[in-house]
């Protein structure tokens, strides 16, 4: 995309997942012309904030391809220092117009969390950031996955003064969805 409006940009996100939940990718961007022509340099017109879950690959839900969206994951999509930071750089310096919070259907980062039994290691690190939409959602998975989506979308655009300042200015839009892997549709979220 030849630098869109956010609405334009988003308005293109939904369309290619339409287009892959449908069954009929374009499958746009992803040769060797278009890996070269995007080696100099990145222009993304969207950037993401989703799951490390190998079910929800970002790219191909979306219908796109190489050089087109900037995209961070982590186990239950959270916004910790380090991946604002990195969204920071996607929509301040590549000028990204959308900022997508991208859950999924089945997290178990989220399942986890509303378990709330002991996990090895560090994985519990994780549940501080999700525990908010699982109080709100009452232990129920499914709604704390949503809930957990608008909590993500309200760090971003409020505690980061770089992704305030470009909403603000109309230059970005948040906004957030819920990929269904077994249907692959995205459902948007409302903030």
């Amino acid at each position: 995309m030849s630098d869109p409006s956010p609405a334009d940009a988003l308005a293109e996100l939904y369309a290619g997942n339409e287009r892959f939940a449908a069954g009929r990718p374009a499958a746009p961007h992803r040769d060797l012309s278009r890996l070269r022509a995007v080696a100099p340099a990145q222009t993304p017109f969207a950037a993401f904030l989703g799951c490390a879950d190998s079910r929800v690959p970002v790219e191909i839900v979306f219908d796109q391809g190489f050089g087109d969206l900037f995209v961070t994951r982590i186990a239950g999509n959270v916004s910790t220092p380090e991946i604002t930071a990195s969204l920071e750089f996607a929509t301040e310096v590549l000028g990204a117009k959308v900022l997508y919070v991208l859950g999924h259907t089945v997290c178990g980062a989220v399942t986890a969390a509303v378990k709330g039994e002991p996990v090895p290691g560090s994985i519990s690190s994780l549940f501080y950031h999700i525990r908010p939409a699982v109080r709100a959602a009452r232990g129920d998975v499914e709604a704390a996955v949503r809930e957990n989506v608008r909590n993500q979308m309200d760090v971003l655009g409020e505690a980061s003064p770089v992704i305030g300042r470009r909403v603000r200015d109309g230059r970005l839009t948040v906004a957030g969805g819920v990929y269904d892997i077994a249907t692959g549709r995205v459902t948007p979220v409302d903030l």
